[in-house]
């Protein structure tokens, strides 16, 4: 007979780990399909220990911020890159989802522009 685990299995939290880059095509895609502005994907690989990858993009509104937010935390759970932590789903000016390797922030155009913050990690990439 065989038994199920209690929780995730051991390796259900790395396969975010395992493969960045198909994570990193999913982000970007389904950023995409919810009709996301501006993204910007920054490669922090070598640069930060927080992740391997920061994707900056932009809602229209409190609402699209929150469809966009949810819409990806559906994928990555769909496609087997486990759950993600998630900040700042209540008010939707601006949401972090933490997955491990990729953090994506998700803003409603006012909030980035006054934040900025792929200035600070943007211009960092083009140094090299």
């Amino acid at each position: 007979m065989e038994t199920m685990p209690n929780g995730p299995s051991p390796d259900s939290s790395s396969k975010v780990r395992k493969d960045p880059e198909a994570a990193l095509n999913l982000i970007l895609s389904s950023l995409e399909d919810s009709k996301a502005e501006n993204t910007l994907p920054i490669d922090l690989r070598g640069k930060s220990s927080l992740a391997d990858y920061m994707i900056i993009t932009s809602g229209r509104s409190h609402r699209h911020v929150g469809a966009v937010s949810d819409r990806l935390l559906r994928d990555l759970k769909d496609n087997g890159f486990g759950n993600a932590h998630v900040e700042g789903l209540p008010n939707c000016d601006w949401v972090l989802i933490d997955t491990g390797d990729h953090i994506v922030h998700i803003f409603r155009p006012e909030v980035r522009e006054f934040y900025n913050i792929e200035k600070m990690w943007a211009a960092d990439s083009q140094d090299d």
